[in-house]
């Protein structure tokens, strides 16, 4: 699939060749901010279900790459790119970990290493109770710093990726291993980590040494809970915060 063009750039890996020459782009970056901003989409996105597509914004470049994980599978994860996600030396990015590990881990054999989970970091800086995290969407809207206009143009690419995703409004998640990818699905795709570094700024600013501590405690939490047998990606506890 050729280069597709959004806001910042984006490129789509569906080759061994252009894995290849992905990750050079992808490695020897800086590590504070994190350079690495991570999301996945699937069908039933867990142990239970499928990875689609696995993006990673890369902020020094301001670039999105979305890896077709429906067509290359198992052989996305080169040697290369596992020992990247399972660096603890190489940060990455994630909201909601949960959910992402679970899938590389049971699905591909990927054990994901150094994250940042930006959810569990609006959690820890939040004032005032910590009963309940929250989504993805609140968390844009509310922390990203974002302009009327900026939350106009996010929030109807969010809405359009809905519709053809989302079973509630009348959309089947089979709609991310359609070929070739609608230009909805990319720009939903893109921008759900193009804005995961201004949440980790604000975030970052707001945390103590303190709650830094029980941050990154919770976040190994998760992980292995993840790996775990027991994990159960659709009960009520994913609601719930650590603390």
């Amino acid at each position: 699939m050729a280069t597709t063009t959004t806001s910042p750039s984006c490129t789509f890996i569906d080759t061994a060749a252009s894995l290849a020459a992905m990750i050079p782009n992808l490695t020897n970056l800086p590590t504070n901010p994190p350079s690495l901003y991570i999301d996945l989409e699937g069908v039933q996105l867990s142990r239970h279900g499928t990875i689609s597509i696995l993006q990673i914004y890369v902020l020094p470049q301001r670039h999105t790459y979305l890896l077709d994980i429906h067509i290359l599978g198992s052989s996305a994860f080169t040697p290369a790119l596992k020992s990247l996600l399972e660096s603890p030396s190489v940060p990455k990015c994630l909201f909601d970990v949960r959910r992402d590990a679970d899938a590389l881990y049971n699905l591909f054999g990927v054990s994901l290493q150094g994250v940042w989970d930006l959810q569990l970091m609006e959690l820890a800086t939040r004032p005032g109770r910590k009963q309940c995290v929250n989504g993805l969407a609140r968390c844009i809207r509310t922390d990203a710093g974002m302009g009327w206009n900026e939350v106009r143009e996010f929030e109807a690419r969010k809405q359009q990726g809905l519709e053809l995703f989302a079973p509630e409004k009348g959309g089947s998640y089979e709609v991310f291993n359609e070929r070739p990818v609608k230009k909805e699905i990319v720009e939903y795709c893109v921008q759900d980590v193009e804005f995961l570094p201004k949440l980790w700024m604000a975030y970052k600013k707001r945390l103590t040494p303190g709650w830094a501590r029980k941050l990154e405690s919770a976040t190994e939490e998760r992980l292995a809970l993840a790996r775990s047998k027991t994990f159960m990606p659709d009960g009520r506890n994913m609601a719930l915060g650590p603390w």
